[in-house]
């Protein structure tokens, strides 16, 4: 009887899998539509009111093919055309990175968008949210994203970076501004936080509606590279100190040397610590720990999206921190609070509480219903942006 049961379980774990890999179309709702960020005239992927995202491609040669999102892989199913077809289960609400595995070949969908994250351009697909007015675009005043180039000696090489101005940046040619270091997360680049994460639209509705003092946003690319044989194996937490000591040196020289400098320079900015911020999502969260903490001098308001917390012994270690920051800001999604997948560096509310407690101008926000995605850092953008410059 054991032996009898042990298969039955097995079974049921197997359809189980069967029903994650390839959902039954009885039980989806067919009231599917083309994505909001599809390319031009593409009818594939869509989305429907589910939060199912469903994908079409020609590959009349292909064994299997298969969507690969939110790290679960769907199979498709092929007609007599050749034509693939198949869709995921419901998503999470927010933008969402996938790709298509041509077998074992994995590949961006031709009809999306292409985004840059997970160290690679790759596919991008909207997830409509109930929340989705805050970053849309509208009929409101818009500001302009600003393409920069510029030489750096510290690196020896061609750097790039994005610069938003608000919409009257350029009706007053002597009002100045003050300015956010807005950092994107491992994997990604500076064009994240402008694409995926939407900002210019955010702050344009937020300053059209006057929830938020008007300010540049400085938007560079934070990548480190990782030590030889840093990197674990697939689940395995680094043995010792990680991120290694000292990971952040370059990018901090970079910033505080030659962005911060440049930004001055080219831009009407108010050029002082009391008019200047720093915040970023995940590794970009980290970095802007590192970098507040060990120069409380040059900013006066920071923020970490899903990138840890700072705790009483940060305080301790940094003379002049709790003094010289007006704002500390917070904010992971639910889901992360909920699986803590994340190494946090302790109870990321709990140290917020702490510092509320010790003085300090600290807030803590939860996105309800995300995980560590771009969804939870827009909600986490839109909070943090109205407590700036006050």
């Amino acid at each position: 009887m054991k032996i009898k049961h042990l298969i039955m379980f097995f079974v049921a774990i197997s359809i189980a899998q069967i029903g994650m890999s390839q959902t039954s179309s009885t039980s989806v709702v067919e009231d599917f539509k083309p994505s909001s960020v599809n390319q031009p005239g593409k009818q594939y992927p869509q989305v429907n009111s589910e939060g199912r995202v469903r994908v079409q491609i020609s590959a009349p040669e292909a064994k299997l093919v298969q969507l690969d999102i939110g790290a679960v892989k769907y199979n498709l199913v092929k007609d007599e055309k050749g034509v693939w077809t198949g869709e995921s289960a419901p998503q999470d609400e927010g933008f969402h990175y996938y790709q298509l595995n041509i077998d074992g070949a994995s590949v961006p969908d031709p009809g999306s968008l292409y985004y840059y994250g997970a160290s690679r351009w790759g596919s991008g697909i909207e997830i409509p949210a109930k929340d989705q007015d805050f970053y849309a675009l509208k009929d409101v005043p818009h500001g302009q994203v600003r393409e920069v180039s510029y030489f750096s000696k510290i690196n020896n090489a061609m750097r790039h970076c994005f610069v938003y101005t608000p919409a009257d940046y350029d009706k007053d040619p002597k009002k100045r501004y003050p300015v956010l270091y807005l950092q994107h997360g491992g994997g990604e680049n500076e064009y994240g936080w402008a694409s995926q994460g939407r900002a210019n639209f955010i702050m344009d509705n937020l300053i059209a509606e006057g929830k938020a003092k008007p300010f540049i946003i400085v938007m560079d690319n934070g990548t480190w590279t990782r030590p030889e044989g840093a990197r674990p194996p697939q689940g395995e937490r680094p043995a010792g100190q990680w991120p290694p000591k000292g990971w952040a040196d370059v990018f901090m020289k970079t910033l505080l040397e030659e962005i911060i400098p440049m930004t001055d320079a080219n831009f009407r900015t108010l050029a002082d610590p009391q008019h200047r911020a720093m915040a970023g999502l995940s590794m970009g969260g980290m970095q802007t720990r590192v970098i507040t903490l060990a120069n409380p001098d040059k900013f006066s308001y920071m923020g970490m999206f899903s990138g840890g917390s700072i705790s009483m012994e940060d305080l301790q270690e940094s003379p002049g921190f709790k003094g010289k920051m007006k704002l500390v800001f917070i904010s992971f999604g639910s889901r992360e609070l909920e699986n803590r997948r994340q190494g946090f560096g302790g109870d990321p509310k709990a140290n917020t509480e702490a510092l509320k407690q010790a003085g300090m101008n600290a807030h803590f926000y939860v996105s309800p219903l995300t995980a560590h995605e771009w969804q939870s850092w827009r909600r986490g953008l839109y909070q943090f942006a109205p407590l700036l410059f006050k």
